[in-house]
Order: C-alpha cells, then structure tokens, then sequence
C-alpha cells in the first residue's frame, strides 16, 4: 500500500520548512510567505497527492469544516435544486462540506437530525423550508449557530433569507402597467403561504390605486395547479367585462390561463396579456408566446444563507440579519401594449 504524503515530505519537495508549508497552504502567515512560495509548495502539495488532515486541523481550530443543510420538503420540490446549489457552492468555495438531511416536514423528524448533526460536531446548521414559511426554530437546535432558508422567524431573532415577494410583484405588475393595462385580474390559491399572501396583497393596492374594485378582478382557487388555474381563468374571462391582463401567482397556473384563453379564441398578448411569478425554467420560457415571470432566486438565497452563517461563525454576537433576496423579472412575450 502506498503511504500517504505527509506535510513534512509537502515541505521537503518545496524547499521550505513545514511550518511555512503549513501557512503556505493554510493561506497563513500574512506577508511573511510571498506569493511564489505559495504557489511553490502549493504545487508540492497538488504534485505529491497531498491531502490534510482534517481532523487534526479541526482539534487546533475547533471546526469540522462541516455545515448541516435540513430540508422541510426542500428535495421534493422543483425549485430545490438551485437552493442546494447555490449552499453547496458557497460551502465549497469556503472549504466547508454540506451534509443535507430532508425530514419532510416532520417536527420529531427535525429533532432527530438536529441532533445527529450535532453529533457529528457540525459548525451551523441551514434551515431550509419552501414558500416563505414563517416558523419557530426547533429548540434542538440549542446554541449552534443557524440561519433560515425561505423562512423566517415572527420576531427576527434569527438570521433569515427570504425572496422579496412584494418588489418582484411590484416588478411584473409594472411590466402591465407600463403597458397601459388598469383592468389586472388575479388567479391565485388559498393555500395559507406568505407568497401568497404578499403578492395578493400588493396586487390589491395596485389595482386599487388605479381605481378599480379588486374584488372584480379576483379569483382563488384551492390549489396552485395548472387544471385550477384554467378553471380559475374561465372565471374571469368568460364575462364581458373581463381583464385585459392577468398576474398568476405561478408558472403553473399560468399554463391554465393559456388554455383558457385559447379555449375562448383570446390571443396571448394581442387579447390577453399574462403575467407570473416563479419563472420555472421547464414551463416560463416553454410556453408560446413566452412567460414573462418574476424569478425565485433560490441559487442566490442559498449562497447568502452559507455566507451569513460563516459570518455568524466568526462573529458569534453579530446581530440577526434579515435578508429580502431581489426577485428579477424574465421578460419574454407574453405582454403587449393596451
């Protein structure tokens, strides 16, 4: 069996003693190690195979390099892929590993992985839920540093990001404002989520500022699916007064929109402009004409979740952060002047 490198042999094929190999690449040492010496021994270390050991580093530092990721429901959602990314990305970027644990939303569930993780000697914890959650931290999770993931606490007292729901409803509203729309219908779902309830409410004061009941213009249906969304939609279009513009409250139930407003002979935009939220690459940019959609930016919340709770990590007694993640709107096609 080959024998492992050790740092002493990093050091001996640099030319350098091993303690300047140690800060050479453990990016230490300040201005002591000049730039070729570390690109010398850092060379050693890729030539000779050299890997360090971690768990020696982590008794001198008291860290595991290691973060825990729990998922409430994250991994069975279309959108968890680009969360996970974006953590995994900036854990690796930092030299931490991600270990994920999905619970399903389970409390006892949670418990137990907190505790595991915990085991494990893990340095913070993300805790991911989907659709802006607000919820309590479990007390599991006891004084181990944490930052929420598309949730948030009632009182702020934990470090959150969550996308901003209401600029990015702003945002593609004024996509059909500034094309002339004032008669702006709504397809939304009852389920109980902050999304939800943001986007319902920002589109009611927009509608109402233009003088319009929204009321008029409303239709809610018990879940944020195409086939709802399409009987959604009939609702509002099969009436002489019908808008000339809709906001969906997402890609999904925009696809309905599109089926009914083909069902009754409406253009989309010529007759009918359609807006949305969510911007799902499987479903925005696959319609005819294209969706215009304001984005979930879940690879960027994922990454500032990371970077945040490093931060915590140095600075312990910093103030909880509350972060509203810019939502971009996806201009395609699918709205035309008044």
């Amino acid at each position: 069996m080959t024998k492992q490198p050790r740092l002493a042999d990093v050091a001996r094929a640099a030319g350098v003693s091993t303690a300047t190999a140690s800060m050479a690449l453990n990016d230490t040492g300040g201005t002591r190690i000049g730039s070729q010496t570390r690109d010398r021994v850092r060379a050693a270390a890729a030539e000779l195979g050299y890997r360090p050991n971690t768990v020696a580093r982590g008794l001198r530092t008291r860290r595991t390099q290691m973060i825990g990721f729990i998922g409430d429901d994250v991994a069975t959602t279309p959108f968890a892929g680009q969360m996970i990314r974006g953590a995994h990305d900036a854990a690796r970027e930092a030299g931490f590993l991600l270990l994920m644990v999905d619970t399903s939303g389970d409390h006892d569930e949670t418990g137990e992985a907190i505790a595991a993780l915990q085991e494990r000697q893990i340095d913070g914890i993300l805790l991911a839920t989907m659709y802006h959650q607000v919820i309590e931290v479990p007390k599991a999770i006891g004084s181990t540093p944490h930052v929420l993931l598309d949730a948030r606490t009632a009182d702020g007292s934990s470090s959150a990001v969550v996308p901003d729901e209401r600029g990015g409803t702003l945002s593609v509203l004024s996509e059909l404002t500034g094309a002339g729309h004032v008669r702006i219908g709504h397809v939304t779902t009852r389920e109980d989520v902050q999304a939800r309830a943001i986007r319902l409410e920002t589109w009611r004061e927009r509608v109402t500022a233009s003088g319009i009941d929204p009321d008029e213009l409303l239709v809610e249906v018990d879940h944020a699916t195409t086939p709802l969304g399409y009987e959604g939609a009939k609702r509002l279009l099969d009436r002489d007064d019908r808008p000339t513009a809709i906001f969906c409250f997402n890609d999904r139930m925009a696809m309905g929109v599109y089926r009914a407003a083909a069902e009754l002979g409406l253009a989309i935009p010529a007759d009918l402009s359609v807006v949305s939220y969510d911007d799902q690459d499987l479903i925005a940019p696959a319609l005819s004409p294209g969706l215009t959609s304001a984005a979930l930016p879940h690879y960027a919340m994922g990454q500032w979740a990371v970077k945040e709770l490093l931060r915590r990590l140095d600075e312990p007694d910093a103030e909880p952060v509350q972060h509203h993640m810019p939502c971009p709107v996806s201009r395609r096609s699918s709205v035309a002047p008044r």
